[in-house]
């Protein structure tokens, strides 16, 4: 598989397992994306471009989300709980809520952009860094 399959793959695929850095450089080209066009746009343009823009940058997220907790060994489906948490507390938060999901993004930090990948194979694929010799 060439590097740009690779590249697109993070972005549209939510099986296997991702590497942290790959999955910081994506996720800071998604979390740019977002804050430019929230930026950008006045209210009239998000009304009529937000209904396909949020919702594909939430695909993506979901996809790269999951590759990474598979690195480290949890189920995809918790990245619909960062979402969530993410969505609750942009831009800022303001409900006694929103702190509890500010904590849950925290957790998120620290598991997948702090915390290492299991080392060697498991359920969801070989390890990103390190895959299995060839036989």
């Amino acid at each position: 598989m060439n590097e740009r399959a690779e590249w697109w793959d993070l972005f549209l695929s939510a099986s296997g397992r991702t590497a942290r850095g790959p999955f910081l450089i994506v996720a800071g080209v998604l979390l740019g994306v977002a804050i430019l066009y929230d930026a950008s746009l006045p209210d009239a343009l998000h009304w009529l471009t937000g209904w396909l823009v949020y919702p594909t940058l939430v695909f993506c997220g979901a996809c790269v989300l999951s590759k990474r907790l598979h690195d480290r060994g949890r189920s995809g489906w918790w990245a619909a709980l960062v979402l969530m948490s993410l969505v609750a507390v942009w831009p800022t938060p303001k409900h006694f809520l929103d702190f509890l999901f500010a904590g849950v993004l925290v957790w998120a930090i620290v598991e997948l952009g702090v915390m290492p990948g299991e080392q060697g194979a498991n359920r969801h694929g070989p390890n990103p860094l390190k895959p299995a010799p060839a036989v």
